[in-house]
């Protein structure tokens, strides 16, 4: 009888491992994106404001934080696959849980459930990176695999848009409850262990949580790649409103302008691939977050001015892109800083990074549907904490990067 649990472990990333690794970590781009366009409909329907709305994603998110200190401790003890298997398994039914939902409460409910399950994807993708890659390469790949992922919110927003319009908000959950089930598909037909029996912890499920912490550059390293996680998520949760309301587009237009954003940062991440080999990644990084900071003050500025709206798009654009040098680099630097605990150091960095998303994401509806101006405050706020954070990591790393 067939088993997933017998398949041969894998010794190497090769490209068809890396396409599944990157659709696993798209489930957060394509639980998040998908819906968004969704959001002021939402609203109308279930008779909630902006903010309560918003709960959904940041339901989903403080499940994407939680879920990910759970299965990469769990992945550093029993392997990768079973703790991926399982976590999969239940983001298909947590998926169909939310496109039943009867209200918003059990929404909420059902995304905080989808996120935890989601969570076990997303972070054992970077640890079975981790596992099968090393140095530049290692860089190299972790920026393809979260370029690859990208094309999920240059597509999610889009789709999402049309389907909001001739599906209505049930059916875009019920065509992410589809996806979830594709992704439980490749998990079971296509992955295999990655981790070697000889390179599991064997102490307490959560010392590998505490050791990696205690690592004052990977901790470094998480900060900025949560703060830089909390710029983008800020526009992220705030573009339905600042591009509908604010700006005047359509859903369908707002889902391409998200796109046109979106393929920045994905053009981003296959250069950054590219120069992996030749630039060491914490100079491309400083480079980016030089950019990102730059590009919030920029924001900040048109949004507190009788500027027209429709500039605010500008230093939105360059801000994404930015992002997509910054991400895979800084997640090649932290976990080249922990070693074996790899499961546990991806867990620090997607918990972290969603929960830095969890927190900026009701904060941007605070002045209403009409004003940027949180939006702008958050973004550059959190891409202070990221030049702090590479600040505080500018020592010689453990790698010599």
């Amino acid at each position: 009888m067939f088993s997933p649990f017998r398949r041969k472990p894998v010794t190497a990333m090769t490209t068809g491992l890396l396409l599944v690794l990157a659709l696993l970590s798209a489930t957060g781009p394509f639980a998040t994106d998908l819906y968004l366009p969704s959001f002021p409909a939402m609203t109308d329907e279930l008779e909630a404001s902006a903010t309560a709305v918003q709960l959904t994603l940041t339901a989903f998110l403080l499940g994407m934080g939680a879920g990910q200190l759970v299965f990469g401790p769990l992945s550093d003890r029993y392997g990768r696959f079973r703790p991926l298997f399982l976590g999969s398994g239940g983001f298909v039914v947590a998926s169909a849980v939310c496109a039943l939902a009867p209200n918003l409460g059990v929404l909420v409910a059902g995304r905080l459930l989808q996120g935890l399950c989601a969570s076990a994807g997303v972070v054992i993708a970077r640890a079975m990176v981790a596992d099968l890659t090393t140095g530049a390469t290692s860089a190299r790949t972790f920026s393809l695999l979260m370029t690859i992922g990208g094309v999920a919110p240059v597509v999610a927003p889009t789709v999402g848009g049309v389907l909001a319009e001739h599906l209505g908000w049930r059916g875009v959950l019920w065509v992410l409850a589809g996806l979830a089930l594709v992704m439980f598909v490749c998990v079971a037909g296509v992955l295999a262990e990655s981790q070697p029996l000889h390179h599991r912890s064997s102490g307490p499920l959560l010392a590998g949580l505490s050791g990696v912490v205690a690592n004052r550059k990977f901790l470094g390293y998480a900060v900025l790649f949560a703060s830089t996680f909390g710029v983008l998520m800020a526009y992220i949760s705030a573009s339905p409103f600042v591009y509908q309301n604010l700006m005047g587009l359509t859903a369908s237009a707002y889902g391409l302008a998200f796109g046109v954003n979106a393929m920045g940062l994905v053009g981003a991440g296959f250069v950054s691939a590219r120069l992996a080999r030749r630039i060491p990644p914490r100079k491309t990084v400083t480079a980016a977050v030089s950019v990102l900071l730059t590009m919030s003050v920029a924001v900040l500025v048109l949004s507190v001015s009788a500027a027209p709206p429709l500039l605010l798009a500008v230093p939105i654009f360059f801000a994404a892109t930015s992002v997509g040098f910054i991400m895979g680099n800084t997640t090649s630097l932290a976990l080249a800083e922990v070693g074996l605990a790899a499961g546990s150091g991806s867990a620090v960095l997607g918990g972290g990074q969603f929960f830095a998303g969890a927190l900026v994401s009701p904060l941007t509806g605070l002045a209403g549907e009409e004003s940027a101006v949180p939006l702008a405050v958050i973004m550059t706020l959190s891409a202070l904490v990221a030049v702090a954070a590479l600040i505080a990591t500018r020592t010689r790393s453990a790698s010599g990067r």
